[in-house]
């Protein structure tokens, strides 16, 4: 019997992770823009084709950067529909093999745990295939939905840094979340 190939880098009950395409540009933009409650003030996903395309090819040119689509396997519409995205940004190898998450759940998809699913996924995939050793999430206090999901994902609360990241005009408070490798296969 022949091997069917996944579509996915790596699968869940309800979910798989897979990299960004351009041809995910209408799908991933609408949901932005049906979105935009959801994600301000903490993050401005790309909700326009053109920003799209510059975006996702940042992800998939820079080997600095890794972007996953969190896609439900029998989503809404059965076809693995987009239920947010998650990336991998300012990877650094060598002895500190290193990245720096970020990431946003759609609408659709939000407070169903997809998220936490799909997250999982990127944290294996990244300490696997990938062979970092620590992933660091840097949220604003006020973030309360994505300072849960670090925390139910097993990352620890390392600090906190004022003035840390420029977002929405204003160079923004964050605390600093991390899991190394050893945690996650201690835990």
């Amino acid at each position: 019997m022949p091997k069917t190939t996944s579509r996915y880098l790596a699968e869940g009950p309800r979910v798989g992770i897979r990299h960004f395409t351009h041809e995910d540009g209408a799908e991933f933009t609408a949901r932005a823009r049906e979105s935009k409650d959801l994600h301000q003030p903490w993050l401005f996903p790309p909700d326009s084709v053109d920003a799209y395309t510059a975006y996702a090819g940042r992800l998939i040119e820079d080997r600095t950067k890794r972007g996953f689509l969190v896609c439900e396997k029998d989503g809404e519409r059965g076809d693995g529909a987009i239920a947010g995205f998650i990336n991998i940004n300012n990877i650094v190898e060598g002895g500190f093999q290193c990245g720096a998450l970020g990431y946003g759940a759609f609408a659709h998809a939000a407070g169903r745990g997809l998220m936490r699913e799909g997250l999982d996924l990127v944290v294996g995939h990244a300490f696997g295939p990938m062979r970092l050793h620590r992933l660091e999430i840097n949220a604003q206090p006020r973030n309360t939905a994505s300072i849960a999901l670090a925390r139910r994902c097993g990352f620890r609360l390392e600090g906190f840094s004022p003035k840390m990241i420029y977002v929405d005009g204003e160079w923004r408070d964050h605390e600093r979340w991390a899991i190394t490798a050893e945690m996650r296969t201690s835990g």
